[in-house]
C-alpha cells in the first residue's frame, strides 16, 4: 500500500517552521509499517527546501525512510512531473475530519483493514466481566 504521511502535527507536534516534540508512537508505527509490513511511505508535507530537508533528516535519524518526499516517485522532477495530486491508498494527517487518531489505532486500521467504526469497536473491546457469586445465584 502507498501511505502518504504529513509531518507537522502528525509525526511531531506542530511547531512549524521548527521541528516539534515527537508524537508518541508515530515513528514506531511508521518504522513497522515500512520495515515489517512493507508499505511504501511517502512524506507529504507543506515543508519545502531547508525545512523539508530537516524533516527528512529527523525521520531518518529516527529510523523512518520514506520512498519519496512531496511526490509519488523519488525521481520525479520538473521535467519528469506526473501530477501534483498524490495517488495514495491512505493519508495520515492531523487535519483529518475528527483529527489525528492515536497511532496504535492507526496501525490497527491499516493492518487489520478496519474503518473508523470498526477500529473504535476493536479499541474498546473489553474481556467479558466475571460474574460474582451473588450474580450467579440471583442473576
Amino acid at each position: 500500500m502507498i501511505i502518504a504521511v504529513d509531518f507537522d502535527g502528525t509525526i511531531v507536534e506542530d511547531a512549524y517552521p521548527m521541528i516539534g516534540k515527537p508524537i508518541p508512537f508515530a515513528v514506531d508505527v511508521l518504522r513497522k509499517l515500512a520495515n515489517e509490513e512493507h508499505h511504501q511511505l511517502v512524506l507529504w508535507t507543506v515543508r519545502t527546501g531547508k525545512q523539508l530537508d530537516e524533516a527528512i533528516e529527523y525521520c531518518r535519524e529516527n529510523g523512518v525512510e520514506f520512498y519519496a518526499h512531496n511526490k509519488l516517485y523519488p525521481d520525479e522532477d520538473e521535467q519528469n512531473y506526473f501530477s501534483r495530486k498524490l495517488c495514495a491508498d491512505i493519508f495520515i494527517d492531523d487535519r483529518n475530519v475528527g483529527g489525528l487518531p492515536d497511532w496504535g489505532l492507526i496501525y490497527d486500521m491499516i493492518t487489520k483493514g478496519k474503518n473508523w467504526e470498526n477500529a473504535f469497536e476493536l479499541q474498546n473491546e473489553l474481556p467479558p466481566k466475571k460474574r460474582g457469586l451473588f450474580e450467579k445465584m440471583f442473576g
